[in-house]
């Protein structure tokens, strides 16, 4: 769905079912036992951003219904998980570390391409003032150490083996 059919798409506020221009908020029966679960969407994905236990009722058999507040906390929760989500791909596709070879800090960068055919990596170096030396295209799976960057500075910045 687009931003711009999300946007049109009005407000939904049941008991089980809560939704606004970005988000779905759906308690859903747990399968796992007899309690209840509640699934954040996120508008235009298919998986749920979180799924979490929800309370029971006064009946003890249906859910507690979804109100603004209980709405609001989830929305709070689950863009909270796609921000960490977000930061942690972002650290395992891109690293970096300085080293010192001679009189130069150098900064060594390893940028991970995730290209569904040919997933490759750019290792580059960069000297104090943010110039860059030198780059290749390595193997995605490229370990880059203080061992691993210095053996590149030192061998003039040739392709690692």
């Amino acid at each position: 769905m687009s931003d711009a059919d999300s946007s049109d798409r009005p407000d939904i506020q049941e008991p089980r079912l809560w939704q606004d221009a970005r988000w779905t908020a759906q308690v859903i029966k747990n399968e796992d036992d007899e309690g209840w679960a509640v699934a954040m969407t996120l508008s235009g994905q298919a998986e749920p951003a979180l799924v979490g236990p929800w309370t029971m009722g006064r009946d003890k058999k249906n859910p507690k219904p979804l109100d603004i507040n209980a709405f609001n906390t989830l929305v709070k929760t689950a863009s909270e998980v796609l921000r960490r989500h977000e930061q942690q791909l972002h650290a395992q596709l891109h690293q970096s570390l300085r080293v010192t070879v001679g009189d130069a800090s150098i900064e060594v960068r390893l940028d991970i391409v995730p290209d569904e055919d040919e997933p490759y990596a750019l290792l580059s170096a960069h000297d104090e003032m943010g110039e860059r030396l030198a780059e290749v295209k390595v193997r995605p799976g490229f370990k880059l150490n203080r061992a691993s960057a210095t053996a590149w500075i030192e061998a003039e910045f040739e392709r690692p083996r």
